[in-house]
């Protein structure tokens, strides 16, 4: 009874371990090794359900909590995506001009397969290598970076991944706390289950910041290297994969040497993954860094203005622009215009004739200049077209059967009323055909003809063809209208162009491509203008006008214009497929000595056509054209029958003294006490004294008029303030006199 029963006891108590000994495994009482390793498994079966237990205490109400914590969060907002900038596009989509959101920043959309590929590639190799395997939390990255934070005591790497960081972007939180994380990772999940990869990415694209207001990579490749992301170095995808980490400190305009060690640093990971060999890799580093951020594009910036004013709802604004004609056209024209004067500016339109499509649009030769009134669209202002609506005039009275391009006409002195027009060169022609008479721009036949046609009737065949026009109101369109005195836009005269091109009718122009209207009849509405032989009758003629020096002769159709006081200077082209219509001057309406159709705006129109590429198409003769002579022309049409609507009568030459200003004398400074007018308000006006010529005068300063006609030779005017100015005055044939003067 005294021996100890349990040998194993004996080990115990003594702390002798004989377990290895062969006593201690066999013999009466000894302890089987079954028998220890089933003690043994009791043992751990017991710890586990202790284990197992104190987990499901922890976990039940742990689950509760995530359970209630994801209940309380609502579907992720996706609209914050939402908010990006406007652009305007041209007819292939290719960006013209962006406009920065609201609150100031470059946010322009892109999509994965609007991306370089092998950006992509370097993305995903950076910033989440397993992101086409993971939905939405990559476990191992963040056990990973756990890891590294226990072991170095500070953040290594992060363990967010894409899809966690567009999380972040739409939900953005100043805060770095556990709750944050795990809310990005349970938004992260919805989404992933909401979008596709291509998706989230595209998502990640658009939203990533790249330093100051530029966010989305589509913005950063502009801002940085001046084009689209589809294209890009393997240095530029590094450095575009490095800035969204940190993009304060590393914007290379600002931080060029941690921009650059960011750089260097995707690019060894790059080299890592096999995306870029060893020679690409020496490459790419020794690849300049960008010295700072660019211009956006600014193509065609009026249009693009007034179609966001016109439709602020729609982000991307489709136009009918071309974007390498546009940018080919804009660059030429500010060229020329800089060696014309600081203070002139140019406006230029391409048309395609077959759907009144605009494919240029040049509103001003440099929108950023004050000088050059930049911000104006001199497309829509209305100016004087001088001789450029003679061809109307003729097309007109072709259609009427009372003039052919054969038909003589008289360039003689002439007066209808007390209105005498001249030639602009001051010379008669004597007997001339229509033809000669429009190529030549000759006033006096012009007149001729509107006299026959009847000027409110020309005016109301423009009218109902689409230009709008500027006619004093109250007032009855006169013979003026035909040598430019009345006002039109560039767009209405360039639509009344394109009625010549095609066959006599007008169609509207067009600057917008909007999706077709189911339904909806999207055939253009066309215009009657002429018929289309009065049409071909004009254009035949306009192709024998004399060219500039940058063009030969019978190629295309084209009329120049200048208006009175040298103010505006016009050309328009049109072959069977494009119309093109220039126009330059001062926008603030000022005269410019020599700004003259032919010399200026016309070598900048055929430039224009010049872009377009190919020669141009001649329009086809219709087959009831009467083709013929002077002499074989039936008797009608041989000459102009005279008109009964003003009396015409024949200038004699002689018993008329030539026009002279009599005061104030030429070179005088004359004292009108100007220089108190500020202080007292008070000031004379300037008496005016007119010497010949065939009244009624009219008398001007610095090409503005300041009286209306007037039968007597004497008048006054109220000069604003001192100064140098020059005094003219114009009788009823047209001759000129002018003084220059000083007021004090």
């Amino acid at each position: 009874m005294g021996e100890i029963e349990n040998p194993s006891a004996e080990v115990l108590v003594t702390g002798r371990d004989d377990a290895s000994s062969p006593s201690s495994l066999v013999g009466e009482g000894a302890t089987s090794p079954d028998r220890k390793l089933r003690r043994l498994f009791r043992h751990l079966a017991r710890s586990s359900a202790a284990i197992f237990a104190l987990a499901l205490d922890a976990a039940i109400p742990a689950t509760f909590g995530l359970w209630l914590f994801v209940k309380d969060m609502k579907p992720i907002d996706v609209s914050p995506a939402d908010v990006r900038s406007v652009t305007v596009v041209d007819r292939e989509g290719r960006l013209l001009r962006p406009f920065t959101t609201a609150d100031g920043r470059w946010r322009l959309p892109v999509k994965v397969d609007e991306v370089d590929p092998a950006y992509v590639r370097m993305l995903l190799a950076y910033e989440d290598y397993r992101f086409r395997d993971h939905h939405g939390i990559d476990v191992f990255a963040g056990a990973r970076a756990l890891w590294q934070l226990a072991r170095e005591h500070r953040i290594v790497s992060g363990g967010s991944t894409i899809t966690m960081q567009v999380a972040r972007l739409l939900e953005p939180r100043d805060e770095r706390s556990f709750a944050a994380k795990a809310r990005q990772a349970i938004r992260a999940l919805q989404l992933e289950q909401r979008f596709s990869k291509d998706e989230i990415l595209s998502l990640y694209l658009s939203l990533a910041p790249f330093g100051g207001n530029v966010e989305g990579l589509r913005a950063a490749s502009l801002a940085y290297f001046g084009k689209e992301p589809r294209r890009l170095s393997p240095a530029e995808s590094a450095l575009l994969v490095a800035l969204p980490q940190s993009p304060e400190t590393r914007r290379p305009d600002r931080q060029k040497d941690a921009a650059r060690i960011a750089r260097n640093r995707v690019i060894e990971r790059a080299e890592e993954r096999h995306i870029l060999s060893s020679a690409e890799r020496v490459h790419a580093m020794a690849e300049p860094m960008p010295s700072g951020r660019l211009s956006f594009p600014n193509l065609a910036p009026h249009l693009a203005e007034e179609l966001v004013a016109e439709r602020p709802d729609l982000k991307v604004q489709l136009t009918t622009l071309d974007f390498r004609l546009q940018a080919s056209v804009e660059a030429m024209v500010r060229d020329r215009v800089s060696q014309l004067g600081s203070k002139l500016s140019a406006a230029v339109l391409v048309i395609d004739n077959s759907s009144g499509e605009v494919r240029a649009h040049v509103g001003g030769a440099d929108y950023f200049s004050v000088e050059r009134a930049g911000g104006v669209d001199l497309t829509r202002a209305f100016r004087s077209p001088g001789s450029a609506l003679k061809p109307f005039i003729y097309a007109l009275a072709f259609e009427n059967g009372q003039a052919h391009p054969e038909t003589v006409l008289e360039d003689r002195p002439a007066r209808y009323g007390a209105w005498a027009p001249e030639n602009f060169d001051q010379s008669f022609h004597g007997t001339v055909t229509a033809r000669y008479a429009l190529q030549q721009s000759l006033n006096v036949p012009a007149v001729e003809l509107l006299d026959a046609v009847g000027p409110s009737r020309l005016a109301a065949r423009m009218k109902s063809a689409g230009a709008e026009l500027q006619i004093p109101k109250d007032a009855a369109p006169g013979l003026a209208i035909g040598l430019g005195g009345l006002g039109i836009r560039l767009s209405d005269l360039a639509r009344l162009y394109t009625g010549l091109a095609r066959g006599g009718q007008t169609i509207a122009l067009k600057w917008r491509l909007e999706p077709p209207v189911k339904g909806k009849d999207e055939a253009p509405v066309e215009l009657r203008l002429c018929d289309p032989v009065s049409a071909w009758y004009v254009a035949d003629i306009l192709r024998g006008a004399p060219p500039p020096l940058n063009a030969l002769p019978n190629q295309l159709a084209y009329k120049t214009g200048t208006s009175y006081g040298y103010r505006d200077a016009w050309a328009v082209g049109f072959d069977r497929h494009w119309t093109i219509a220039v126009w330059v001057g001062r926008p603030d309406g000022q005269p410019v000595p020599g700004l003259v159709g032919r010399l200026v705006a016309a070598p900048i129109l055929f430039d224009a056509y010049q872009r377009i590429g190919g020669q141009p198409d001649i329009i086809p003769q219709p087959p009831n054209a009467l083709i013929a002579t002077t002499a074989t022309l039936p008797p009608p049409l041989r000459t102009l029958a005279r008109p009964t609507s003003i009396p015409r009568t024949t200038l004699a030459s002689a018993g008329q003294s030539p026009l002279s200003i009599s005061y104030p004398p030429d070179g005088a400074s004359i004292d009108l006490g100007l220089a108190a007018k500020a202080l007292l308000n008070d000031s004379g006006p300037l008496a005016l004294k007119a010497l010949g010529g065939v009244p009624p005068l009219i008398w001007m300063v610095d090409g503005v008029p300041v009286t209306p006609p007037d039968l007597r030779r004497t008048a006054s005017w109220l000069p604003e303030g001192a100064g140098f100015a020059r005094v003219s005055v114009v009788d009823a044939r047209g001759s000129v006199a002018s003084v220059r003067v000083r007021l004090e």
